[in-house]
């Protein structure tokens, strides 16, 4: 083990802009086989759009387009669109022109707009958006200078409670106590549907669900203080489901409240996401549910929150995430996972190469839940190689309720049936938590690691690796040892350790 000096320090830090400078000025490459259609701020969705004379001009046209298999999407670049995109089959999202890569926002305005603000309590300084907006996960001000902290009661037979204190009615002024909280009020559609079994009805949460947002703003009117408030809206930016052989390029993704890109089903094939920038993602709520007992914190209501950069739920096969920049985000950056419920799912050929994750709670987070009689599921031939991972759970999204859970790879403690599964040449650089979380049932299902780097304060956590079909592999911790224990446990016998 070697101590992190200054110096090496400051080389990771160059490492890390190098690879941000290359990503974000990565070249278009594309190859697309059929027609090729542009977008831009300039057009007109009356337009054809098959030249970059007479583009397209809003995402609502892309998701409703009659594209065919093998055709192309492009994007103007140095343009901001908003909205959302629901993909197609077989079709390449990418860009064209010059400048920065084209910018897909979720909400439908930016939200500094003195006109968009109203005061609705002078004494604590709270503000109320004029308009309705879906349930927002945080808002961002100043292009990333500064950001809300979420108010989320639990809802409970048919009122808002403190989560802390179910007993005790959530009333906004006594709880939206700091500069820059936010809260989204919103009970007009009920419905119960999840609910646990319990017979109240809850908030639905869904695309018609558009609330009121509150915001405490010490310094006047919210419009007048900031130059740009974004909003992250409960949408994805491109809604993939189980689309085969969707392609997204060279596409700058920011400000989305659900996932940047949403994928899942039987088998998602060919979902390819490469050079683009995926940042300020998630915090929504999913769902509201009744009591649990198996809550963390106790007995009370549930509200669970999600977002991840680009997400593969369920089964798929030829999945790749490469060369892209993704940062501050809720959940997970990269993620594949899947709860099978009886039904057998594969990940299959799954790639993620040569990323830079930063501020996310989970910098790749996969899993593979088996149950309710499930053998046959597994995962195959998954390579993470060549990622600089940096400061999990340091991110905007430690505001969640289990601050205890980040990683920069979380697979969880789940069944993780897998082979030929493999983690080389990456930068492992600081973690709150663990820095690896890689248990799997049967100790083969682990994965193979080589050539790793690991950087991590004295005394805090390199992580868990091994089965668990006997007993919970231990947390380690970073002391004197940890190298021989890394290439023992982990079996990283070329592991470089660090102590910062």
């Amino acid at each position: 083990m070697e101590v992190a000096t200054k110096e090496f320090l400051y080389e990771v830090e160059e490492l890390s802009e190098c690879r941000k400078v290359a990503i974000l000025s990565s070249p278009d490459s594309l190859a697309i086989k059929g027609k090729t259609y542009y977008v831009s701020n300039n057009g007109s969705d009356e337009n054809d759009g098959l030249s970059q004379d007479s583009p397209w001009k809003t995402l609502n046209k892309v998701s409703n387009a009659p594209l065919e298999e093998g055709d192309g999407v492009l994007f103007r670049r140095g343009h901001t669109f908003r909205g959302a995109v629901l993909t197609k089959p077989g079709i390449t999202y990418g860009a064209y022109g010059y400048g920065e890569k084209p910018k897909l926002y979720g909400w439908d305005k930016c939200l500094a707009d003195p006109k968009l603000w109203t005061l609705a309590d002078a004494e604590h300084n709270i503000w109320r958006m004029t308009e309705p907006i879906l349930d927002t996960g945080t808002l961002v001000f100043n292009h990333g200078l500064g950001h809300s902290i979420k108010l989320i009661p639990s809802y409970i037979n048919g009122k808002f409670v403190c989560r802390n204190d179910e007993s005790k009615l959530f009333t906004m002024k006594d709880e939206m106590v700091r500069d820059l909280d936010i809260y989204w009020y919103f009970e007009d559609i009920l419905t119960t549907v999840p609910s646990k079994g319990e017979s109240f009805p809850i908030p639905e949460m869904g695309e018609k669900s558009l609330g009121t947002l509150y915001l405490r703003c010490d310094r006047g009117n919210p419009g007048e203080v900031f130059d740009s408030i974004e909003a992250l809206p409960r949408r994805a930016m491109f809604r993939v489901g189980s689309n085969s052989d969707v392609h997204i390029d060279n596409i700058c993704m920011k400000y989305i409240g659900l996932h940047a890109v949403a994928a899942g089903g039987e088998c998602v094939k060919g979902l390819k996401v490469t050079n683009c920038e995926i940042g300020w993602v998630g915090g929504t709520i999913q769902h509201y549910l009744g009591t649990d007992p198996n809550y963390p914190q106790g007995g009370r209501g549930t509200v669970t929150r999600f977002g991840n950069g680009v997400e593969i739920y369920g089964g798929c096969d030829g999945y790749t995430v490469s060369d892209c920049y993704i940062y501050q985000v809720y959940d997970a950056g990269i993620t594949h996972q899947v709860t099978t419920n009886g039904k057998p799912r594969f990940m299959r050929n799954i790639a993620y190469r040569n990323n830079l994750v930063e501020y996310c709670v989970y910098s790749i987070e996969y899993f593979l839940e088996m149950n309710n009689g499930d053998r046959e599921s597994y995962m195959e031939n998954i390579e993470m190689s060549g990622n600089i991972l940096r400061f999990s759970g340091f991110g905007w999204g430690q505001q969640r309720h289990n601050t205890d859970t980040p990683a920069h790879i979380k697979g969880w403690s789940y069944t993780n049936a897998a082979r030929n599964y493999r983690i080389f040449n990456n930068v492992f650089d600081r973690a709150a938590y663990r820095m690896l979380h890689l248990v799997a049932q049967k100790q083969e299902s682990c994965p193979e690691m080589m050539y790793n780097m690991y950087i991590q304060y004295n005394g805090g956590m390199i992580g868990q690796y091994g089965g668990n079909e006997v007993k919970e592999p231990e947390i380690l911790r970073l002391d004197g040892s940890v190298p021989d224990v890394v290439r023992k446990v982990f079996g990283d016998s070329t592991a470089a350790v660090y102590i910062v």
